[in-house]
Order: C-alpha cells, then structure tokens, then sequence
C-alpha cells in the first residue's frame, strides 16, 4: 500500500533553542501525525514579538508547497483565554493565536477562511482552558 504524503509543517516559535519546548512540539506533531514532514523555520525570535513574527510569517511561507500548514506560537499572552486560529489563505493553512501574527497574511489574502479551533483535545494541546 502506498504511503500518502504529507504536507509540510513550518514551525515559527519564541522558544529558543536552549530548551525542550520545540522538542516538545515536534513530538506532540508527530504523534498526531507519524508521517509529518516539520520544517522550522526560526525558534529565535525576541520573546513575545508578535510584529516580527507576522513579518517572518509573510516573507517566507510562499516559498512553501500550496496547502503546507504553518504553525505560529508568539503571544505574549500564552495560557490566557486567547483564541487559537485557524486560517485558510492563498492556498495554505495558518494556524496562530488571535494575536495579530497573521495580519500581514489577512492584508494579502484576496480570500480567506478562518475558524476558531475549539475542539477540547486540541485546545489542551494550546494549553487553554474553555
């Protein structure tokens, strides 16, 4: 039986890389998702740059195959009730807080869909309480 393949998965973070958090993440991805293909794409942002995340966001996903996923988690309000989005824009997937980080993608976009992601095991994954 063939292997379906996967669409690649960025990873933009504030977590550095002097941790286990990305590790973390990666795993958390991968045992949703076995086969996923995960590209970082910066964990060195400053802490809480919300403005520079968007910015990273909106320069580098077009590089990516149409319908990759793009993970965001800069939020200076990290384990507060803020939403967790998920948007669907020029031929690819943004999930991010509800922060302003995908702003620069809702300027481009010329359609867009977006959903609040409220399904209880994956807010856990967020770790927000509902």
């Amino acid at each position: 039986m063939a292997t379906r393949a996967c669409r690649p998965i960025t990873l933009l973070t504030d977590f550095g890389q002097d941790d286990t958090f990305v590790g973390i993440m990666k795993g958390v991805i991968l045992g949703i998702l076995p086969q996923a293909s995960i590209v970082d794409l910066c964990h060195n942002l400053p802490s809480y740059d919300v403005a520079e995340a968007a910015f990273l966001l909106y320069i580098t996903y077009s590089y990516f195959p149409a319908q990759s996923i793009h993970l965001v988690v800069v939020d200076p309000g990290v384990g507060s009730p803020r939403r967790p989005l998920l948007v669907a824009a020029e031929n690819h997937f943004f999930i991010a807080p509800d922060n302003g980080v995908l702003s620069y993608i809702f300027d481009k976009a010329d359609a867009s869909r977006v959903y609040e992601i409220t399904a209880k095991h994956y807010l856990s994954l967020f770790n927000i309480k509902h």
